[in-house]
């Protein structure tokens, strides 16, 4: 849009902008009536649909709430801020845009109701956020960008045994992944009855638009934060934990500016990511849309652009530390493992407190799964490629299938692209990168290529996340590079590679032990203490470190967690005894409130306090 038109625009009357009103709700993959899911009751979101434009092809980038509401609030990967990690906290450069606060300026008035949830520290953006917030409240005539959130369908509700299903849970489809057991079914089974309840929901924000008279002057958007909450959707990396559905409903006097070639009750295949939403918006509304974001609006004046892929990322969930990069374009989806000691289906405890995913684990351990349904649970493959036209579950990995090479070649330089131009700052751990950036913003650390050589951080990366022997020279050169990242990667190919002797790189490892940066302390300890053939007075050393490394007040969250972690990855007889860990780590009030459980969550999983 032109800045002659643009500011054309933004003069007009307040009635003759278009509203905006989000109705999002959590946990929730395509699983609906108008998506094609014959299981589903969703009549009122079914007839928002046959009203709506709905785009098939739309990916949350994050496949937990937390990451996902922060690249949607600010139209920026959350990798780019170093916001990645579940809950973590990180700052952001002064006046950084964010969605409503462009959206004030534009003299919108911006309401969420409720959540927030994001990964930065954002105060001051809305006019009002509340279970209270609401879009009747605004100044007569003024337009409005309005969310409303519903919890119904969150992953915590799946176990919640006041929802009583109402469907059969014999006939309820489960996915090739997960076992045919009776309380699998179930938790399936109440899924699908919280979504009917949301669909209510949803129902109901419709007709209170009506009643209100708002109904042609509004642009209705319905979506989720994520995939589902069963696990191997909520948390994967790949399409079941990414893929959400989304309709767009526009009035027919907003119809030839915004989307001028479509009809209500098409489909709309372009590929659209969550940093796409806030400059849609911005385009609706007629709000510029600041310099330097990745987003394409896919609405308005300036929707003519089209995404290649779209990325996707995991980074610590919870207590459980990993690092995983995805991207899918219209067919294929691209996952790179690069911490290959750690499977899929780690023990993150919020995640077993859900049935299916205790189930599961003890049918696998039970040595009943299939192969679809034990790779979860088993040694991760450093690439994971699935097609998603005969294979939409991802469980038949195509990436050594020669067949697929090219494919496997191109979806491989995407991804390494998209990191390297969004300065993905998620490719160390949290302590190393709270080290190295002495409290700058990382958006702006990351943006000095001395600093941050995000090309050469990739090769280290790619190097350290395989399992080939062939490559045990490279990697042990890493171990004493002069970059701290090169070393944090050397250590980690080390872990990778359990059953090589390292015995000549004994050492440089131990050298690490006193490296100035403490996650390379740990992560050189733990692959010490793991090695199989590590001497049995460095493996001593080695957990010495790590014990050291407990210390909540000393030391902080993230090095806490990353010595927890290391440790429970360890035999207990290699660990040692528990009790001092737990003075070590202190009161969880030496740790900021949003992730103040996870240390003694990992630590209450070596106790064998934890559900199985």
């Amino acid at each position: 849009m032109s800045s002659l038109i643009l500011a054309t625009f933004l003069l007009l009357p307040g009635a003759d902008r278009p509203n905006v009103l989000w109705l999002t709700c959590e946990d929730m993959g395509p699983h609906l009536g108008f998506c094609g899911d014959t299981f589903a009751r969703t009549p009122h979101l079914d007839a928002l649909a046959k009203e709506s434009i709905h785009f098939t092809r739309v990916w949350s980038h994050a496949p937990v709430c937390a990451p996902a509401r922060t690249g949607l609030i600010l139209g920026r990967y959350a990798t780019s801020v170093g916001a990645e990690p579940m809950r973590s906290m990180v700052p952001l450069p002064a006046g950084t845009p964010s969605l409503p606060s462009v959206l004030r300026k534009a003299g919108y008035y911006c309401t969420n109701n409720s959540k927030e949830d994001y990964n930065v520290p954002l105060s001051g953006i809305w006019d009002a956020s509340s279970n209270k917030a609401h879009y009747r409240n605004r100044k007569k005539g003024q337009p409005f960008f309005a969310v409303f959130n519903n919890t119904q369908t969150h992953e915590s509700q799946i176990r919640n045994a006041k929802v009583t299903p109402q469907g059969d849970s014999n006939k309820v489809p489960l996915p090739p992944y997960h076992p045919d057991l009776p309380g699998v079914r179930q938790d399936w089974n109440r899924y699908y009855e919280n979504i009917a309840t949301m669909d209510g929901w949803v129902g109901n924000k419709l007709a209170e638009l009506k009643s209100a008279g708002l109904d042609q002057d509004t642009v209705v958007f319905f979506f989720s934060d994520h995939g589902s909450g069963m696990p191997r959707s909520k948390r994967w990396p790949g399409n079941s934990g990414l893929h959400v559905p989304l309709l767009v409903r526009i009035p027919e006097k907003w119809k030839a500016r915004l989307l001028p070639d479509s009809q209500p009750g098409t489909r709309d295949n372009r590929l659209i990511g969550f940093v796409d939403m806030a400059p849609t918006v911005w385009s609706i509304c007629g709000a510029e849309t600041p310099p330097g974001l990745p987003g394409l609006p896919f609405l308005g004046g300036q929707s003519n652009k089209r995404h290649e892929f779209l990325p996707g990322y995991r980074s610590r969930m919870d207590e459980r530390i990993d690092l995983a990069r995805s991207i899918r374009d219209g067919r294929f989806v691209y996952i790179r493992n690069y911490h290959l000691h750690r499977p899929h289906g780690q023990h993150v405890t919020y995640q077993f407190e859900t049935p299916t995913t205790r189930l599961w684990k003890a049918h696998f351990d039970a040595g009943k799964c299939d192969a679809a349904q034990s790779r979860f649970w088993e040694q991760r493959e450093p690439e994971e490629l699935y097609d998603l036209e005969s294979d939409p579950h991802e469980v038949r990995n195509l990436a050594a299938d020669q067949g697929h090479a090219k494919t496997l070649t191109l979806m491989r330089e995407r991804l390494a692209r998209h990191l390297t131009e969004s300065r993905d700052v998620g490719l160390m751990p949290e302590g190393l990168l709270e080290s190295l950036r002495q409290n700058a913003p990382a958006l702006d650390w990351a943006a000095d290529a001395r600093r941050y050589p995000v090309d050469k951080i990739q090769a280290w990366a790619g190097l350290a996340a395989g399992r080939s022997a062939a490559d045990q020279q490279q990697v042990a050169a890493l171990l004493t590079d002069t970059h701290p990242v090169a070393r944090y990667w050397g250590a980690i190919g080390v872990i990778a590679r359990p059953s090589l002797d390292w015995s000549g790189e004994k050492n440089a490892l131990l050298k690490m032990l006193e490296d100035p940066h403490r996650s390379i302390r740990i992560a050189a300890a733990s692959a010490l203490a793991k090695n199989q053939k590590t001497d049995q007075p460095s493996r001593a050393r080695a957990v010495e470190v790590l014990r050291q490394h407990v210390n909540g007040p000393e030391h902080g969250f993230a090095l806490s967690l990353e010595a927890l972690d290391a440790l429970d990855s360890l035999s207990p007889e290699i660990r040692g005894e528990l009790t001092s860990l737990r003075a070590a780590l202190g009161p969880a009030t030496t740790f900021p409130a949003r992730v103040k459980e996870n240390p003694s969550r990992l630590l209450e999983h070596m106790e064998g306090k934890l559900k199985p």
